[in-house]
């Protein structure tokens, strides 16, 4: 496996005014630190870029849409220090996401898991295939969904988050995430691609000015999540050295 795979893959394409943003890892889309950092980057960056009106966020392949944080870096954790460095990476993510005056629509095209699971919640609308079931597995390794959790409570109440984080080893299927308001549409996977593009295309042509306008109110109440996130991941980086944590993700790996 080449150098470029385990660091995994970033790519943008543009249509019109439209960003296309793809993120890939060869293990179940998966996020190092390193990939993280790229996306929080291009987000920012097509933030800024006035000739863009509307950005899908996508993964490779059909079956994994992001099964979260890389185990291989999680168990290279030695310290609190290095440990809340890790889990901040989603914390800028996620901050990204929601300062972009951009819309962002999601393609789930399948499972996510944890960190997976707040990286569509912090997406501004969410096409999901009937295969996409969620689970935030994080108790069952010792943390918590600590930094994802504002961007998941705020899209599907304090009620089913807890109970997804305290049925840790449960899937949730699609529908039940869509009844909950984490997915905007469910669509049949041959026809996911169609009603993402056909509404990113519908969205692209109203006011720029009135989309960004409609961000900020979308977003409104979450400006103390510059600091909180930080601060919910020095609270994981702490957790994560556990010996619980250690021997649970060692099991998993396996």
């Amino acid at each position: 496996m080449s150098l470029e795979n385990i660091k995994g893959s970033l790519e943008t394409s543009f249509q019109n005014t439209i960003a296309i943003v793809q993120f890939g890892h060869p293990a179940s889309n998966s996020f190092p630190r390193e990939l993280l950092d790229k996306l929080t980057t291009k987000i920012n960056e097509l933030s800024r870029n006035e000739s863009v009106s509307v950005i899908i966020l996508k993964s490779q392949g059909v079956k994994a849409f992001c099964s979260g944080a890389s185990f291989d870096e999680l168990l290279q954790v030695e310290n609190e220090e290095q440990g809340t460095k890790f889990f901040s990476g989603f914390a800028h993510l996620l901050n990204a996401m929601r300062n972009c005056n951009k819309l962002i629509i999601g393609r789930v095209q399948g499972k996510a898991v944890g960190g997976g699971v707040g990286i569509i919640a912090a997406c501004d609308y969410v096409f999901a295939a009937p295969e996409s079931d969620v689970k935030l597995s994080e108790l069952a390794i010792g943390i918590g969904p600590f930094v994802i959790e504002p961007a998941v409570s705020r899209k599907i109440g304090k009620t089913a988050m807890a109970e997804m984080t305290l049925t840790a080893h449960e899937w949730k299927s699609a529908d039940w995430a869509f009844q909950k308001g984490l997915y905007s549409v469910l669509s049949n996977s041959e026809n996911l691609d169609n009603d993402v593009q056909n509404f990113a295309q519908k969205l692209s042509l109203y006011n720029p000015e009135a989309l960004q306008e409609m961000k900020k109110i979308i977003w409104e109440g979450t400006e103390q999540w510059e600091s909180l996130l930080i601060e919910r991941a020095s609270i994981t980086g702490k957790l994560v050295l556990s010996d619980f944590s250690r021997n649970a993700l060692r099991q998993f790996k396996k």
